[in-house]
């Protein structure tokens, strides 16, 4: 028990020191992740409205990929081309809570390849 209170309050550190950097603003949108055991999630947020410009799921991914870390590619992926189309050129990328690898690297590096700068 001791050991589960102990890490889940490292993640509460590392999310809020890794927040207390990152600000979107509506030229340059906040990219946030979030993962749970089963899906992945990201949104495009503008932290100066509050505003959610853009969010998708793997629970929506038209192209299902052979595993979790290749389902975040190609959701990474369709992002940025959607990102694209709404003008939205760089973004700030937010991992939270998550260190970089899997899943979360996955999206970041879909993203980066179809032109969304981060």
């Amino acid at each position: 028990m001791k050991n589960i209170k102990l890490k889940n309050l490292q993640k509460k550190r590392r999310k809020s020191r890794n927040r207390a950097k990152i600000f979107g603003t509506p030229e340059k949108p906040r990219l946030s992740v979030f993962r749970s055991n089963r899906y992945t999630s990201i949104q495009l947020i503008d932290d100066t409205t509050g505003r959610t410009l853009l969010a998708l799921s793997t629970k929506n991914l038209k192209k299902q990929g052979k595993n979790k870390s290749e389902q975040a590619n190609l959701l990474g992926k369709e992002l940025a081309e959607k990102s694209l189309q709404l003008g939205l050129k760089k973004a700030v990328f937010n991992k939270g809570q998550y260190k970089y690898l899997g899943r979360i690297k996955a999206i970041a590096e879909g993203a980066r390849s179809k032109g969304l700068i981060l």
